[in-house]
This record gives C-alpha cells, sequence and structure tokens, in this order.
C-alpha cells in the first residue's frame, strides 16, 4: 500500500486504488463498516430528496420579497449553472472513488490531507447548519398550517430570538431535527425507503403547484423584473445555493451503494436535472400569483395560494411542504454523518465516533451528536443566519472539487473512469470560478463566522488530526 502513496506531510494523499487488505483493517481498527443497499432510483430520490424543498419552500420566498423580486428565476439558474458544473465533476469522482466522505475524499486523494481536512471540517458544520434551515423552514409551515385550523401556539416557542417580540425558541424546529436522526439511527435501508416515498409525494406536491399555480399567474406582478437591481440577483444566487446542490451529500452514500461506479454519476445528473426543471417553473409561478412585495417570507407558496382564494390548495401545500422538506433533512443529516464517519476511520478525528451499531451498521454516535447539534442552531437561529451560515464552505468544497479533476486527470490519465466529466478542463473550470464569485456575494458576517470555525479547524488538525492520521500511522 505505501508505494499507491504520495506526498509527504501535511500534503499526503490517500491512494485512489482500492487495497481490500488496508480497507478490512482499517474497519476493523474503526469498529464497524458501512452495508451497500441502494440502488439507482433511491440513490436519485436521496439527491432529489436533498435538492427540492428547502429552495422551493423555504428560501423562494424570502430571497423574491427581500433580495431578488420576480428575479428570484435568475438566481436559481445562476447557482444551477455552477452547480451543474460542478456536479459533472462529482460525478466523475463518485465514479472513481465510490467511498464516502464525497468532497473530503476526492480533496484528500487528490490535493492531500490538509485539504481534505478543511473540506471535510466546514462540511461538518454546512451539513448541519442545513438541517437547521430546513428545519426552521418547515416550522413555519407548520405554524400556518395549524393557524388555518384555529390553533395557536405559545409565542415563546413560535421563533428563535430577535425572530419577533416574545419569541425565544423554535421548538418544533428544534424537534424536527431529533426526529430524524432517531429515524438515521434505525438502518440506511428503512431510512431509504421512507426518503422515496417521501420524495414521490413532495415531487407530486410541487407538481400540483405548478399546475393549478399556472391559471392564477398575472403577468403585471413580473414588473419590474429587477426591483432591487442585477446584483439582487446574484445576491440571492449566493442565499440559494445550498438549495441546487442536494447530489453534494447524496454523494456521500458512495460506500452504501449497490454499484456506486455506475449508480453514482447517473443519480448526481439525473436529480440535479429534475430538480432544476422543478425549480425555475415553481419560481415562475409564485411571483406570477402574488408580487414580491406581500409575498410571505415564511410560507411563500401557502400565503400565495390564500391570496387568491385557494385556501384548500394552500392547505394542502403547507402539509405537503412539512412532509416533503423532511427529506432534505434526511440528506443533508446523512450527508453529514458519513463525512464526520469517513474523517473518523481515517483517524482525523477520534475513531470513536466512526463505530458503527452492530445491528443496524450505521454511525449512530455521530448522527446522535449531530441531531442535538442542529436542533440547537434550528431553536436559537433565524433562517437568514443560518442559511448564511451554510454556503461558504459549500462553494469551497465545490472549488477543490471541481479543481481535483483537473488535477488528477492530467497526474492519473490512466485511470479507469465510469464516467468521465466533459470539457475538461473548462466544464469543471467554470464550476470553480463561478463558485468563487458566488462567494463574494456573501455577507461580512458569514466570512467572519467561517475564519473562527476554519482557525477552530486547523488547531484541532495539528494539536490532534495530524499525529493520528492513518496516514501516519500506516
Amino acid at each position: 500500500m505505501n508505494a499507491l502513496r504520495a506526498g509527504h506531510g501535511v500534503l499526503r494523499r490517500k491512494p485512489i486504488e482500492r487495497d481490500e487488505t488496508s480497507e478490512r483493517f482499517e474497519e476493523e481498527r474503526a469498529g464497524g463498516k458501512l452495508t451497500a443497499s441502494l440502488g439507482l432510483w433511491q440513490l436519485t430520490a436521496i439527491g432529489v430528496g436533498g435538492i427540492i424543498g428547502a429552495g422551493i419552500f423555504a428560501l423562494t420566498g424570502a430571497v423574491a420579497h427581500r433580495t431578488a423580486g420576480p428575479a428570484v428565476v435568475i438566481s436559481f439558474l445562476i447557482a444551477g449553472v455552477a452547480s451543474g458544473a460542478a456536479a459533472l465533476s462529482y460525478a466523475e469522482f463518485a465514479g472513481l472513488i465510490p467511498k464516502a466522505g464525497s468532497a473530503y475524499t476526492y480533496g484528500y486523494a487528490v490535493l492531500g490531507e490538509i485539504v481534505g481536512w478543511c473540506i471535510g471540517w466546514d462540511l461538518l458544520l454546512e451539513y448541519t447548519a442545513i438541517v437547521a434551515v430546513v428545519a426552521i423552514g418547515i416550522a413555519g409551515y407548520f405554524e400556518f398550517l395549524i393557524s388555518q385550523l384555529g390553533v395557536h401556539l405559545p409565542l415563546w416557542i413560535q421563533g428563535a430570538p430577535g425572530t419577533g417580540p416574545g419569541r425565544r425558541i423554535d421548538l418544533f424546529a428544534a424537534v424536527l431535527c431529533l426526529l430524524i436522526a432517531f429515524l438515521l439511527t434505525r438502518g440506511v435501508r428503512n431510512a431509504a425507503r421512507f426518503e422515496t416515498s417521501v420524495v414521490a409525494l413532495k415531487v407530486l406536491v410541487v407538481l400540483l403547484v405548478i399546475a393549478v399555480g399556472f391559471f392564477h399567474i398575472t403577468t403585471a406582478n413580473y414588473h419590474p423584473f429587477f426591483p432591487f437591481g442585477v446584483g439582487g440577483a446574484f445576491t440571492g444566487a449566493a442565499t440559494v445555493f445550498f438549495a441546487v446542490f442536494g447530489y453534494d451529500a447524496m454523494s456521500t452514500a458512495a460506500e452504501e451503494s449497490k454499484d456506486a461506479q455506475r449508480h453514482m454519476p447517473k443519480a448526481i445528473v439525473y436529480s440535479l436535472a429534475i430538480s432544476m426543471v422543478l425549480y425555475v417553473l415553481a419560481c415562475l409561478v409564485l411571483t406570477g400569483m402574488q408580487n414580491y412585495r406581500f409575498i410571505n417570507p415564511v410560507s411563500g407558496f401557502a400565503s400565495a395560494f390564500k391570496s387568491v382564494g385557494l385556501n384548500g390548495i394552500a392547505n394542502v401545500v403547507a402539509l405537503g411542504a412539512i412532509i416533503g422538506i423532511l427529506t432534505v433533512m434526511f440528506t443533508f443529516m446523512f450527508g453529514v454523518t458519513r463525512v464526520w464517519f469517513s474523517m473518523s476511520r481515517d483517524g482525523l478525528m477520534p475513531r470513536w465516533f466512526a463505530k458503527t451499531d452492530p445491528t443496524h451498521h450505521v454511525p449512530t454516535r455521530v448522527t446522535w451528536i449531530v441531531g442535538v447539534a442542529s436542533a440547537v442552531l434550528a431553536g436559537l437561529l433565524p433562517i437568514t443566519v443560518a442559511a448564511e451560515l451554510t454556503n461558504i464552505g459549500i462553494l469551497l468544497a465545490f472549488v477543490v472539487v471541481s479543481v481535483s479533476v483537473i488535477v488528477l486527470r492530467y497526474r492519473r490519465p490512466e485511470l479507469p473512469r465510469s464516467f468521465r466529466c466533459p470539457g475538461v478542463p473548462v466544464v469543471p473550470g467554470i464550476g470553480a470560478v463561478f463558485s468563487l464569485w458566488l462567494i463574494t456575494f456573501l455577507h461580512w458576517q458569514t466570512w467572519a463566522r467561517f475564519a473562527v470555525w476554519f482557525l477552530i479547524g486547523l488547531l484541532v488538525y495539528f494539536g490532534y488530526s495530524y499525529r493520528h492520521s492513518g496516514m501516519e500511522k500506516s
């Protein structure tokens, strides 16, 4: 195995070629392994489940109302172009390195341990924050739905501090995070069945929104199309970006796929293509039904249908949103636990975290830790603060994966690739440049939070991870 390694010190790289003896040794030392049980359409459902939901039901209304107006559709298209270019890079790696960890694993294998560590450390925060964002979005629809039934929750549990007078905690959002964690501890096969069923329901709800809402579009609502200027559309793209990369979290399931080299690249492309078509149509319907100034930033679609007298449809949309957005929480909580598991198995985090349940073969320890952490964020942070917290690390992960495809294509052209990213180096280069560009639109507070988390990560790496790395000891 030593012959397969390259690089020294913080730039040492994991071998790309499989070494079954070493893999079995790592599994035994970590205390368990993951079970391969997911097929193509289950993987696609996890990807669609991670992409569709938060953007349509939680952020579309907020970005249209506050940042982009009707140009929110342009925000999604900009984010989709960057995401699509990066998705093709992910697809190449998913077939080439079918291991848990996604961008962390790819960066580690191509650019070195320190790069892999930084991306993995960032993803731990980003994915956990995304779970919290989505939980807050669901809570908004839940409160809308029960208010239609004449039920009103105590004010102090309706939102995080700073979201309104008397609000102390978003209790419903916090409890949802813990429920998703419980579901994930029951085993990946059972959890994936739940995910696939709920994704189907969610897509039907989105199609209902598009089909019914189309007949209530008023073209005057599209004017002015750029009420916040063209820059507002780009700022909106940076905010909604996390809503178009659920395939990133889905790629962490490579080790639990029955045929990852064939199925993972297809699932990545399929899930993004399906989702972008639905996003564009849904944005046009929302901003066409209601003037952006009056769109409810929390429960946009439900409120829009109510504004045109379709209270019954509004209630169906709210219920569908509550059920459907659960899949986004599932996908990203699944993703963060697999990144954490992979980092721990590699020795960069204590191997105690990589211990899997002997019955369900899932990393239950990290799952519960992530569940509690996301519950705290969901209960105590406003949705816009939590959303901005998610984007910078994901954008950097896209940069790393896109650059890694270019580097590896020239360094190791002979490697067997079940999927090849077209147009190298142009296409992955577009993904990297767009991602870096979108980063510049994020607020300085986001940079400050990221810098603090990054510095903590470096302290952990040089204080613990470098000396305990499996690459150091083997």
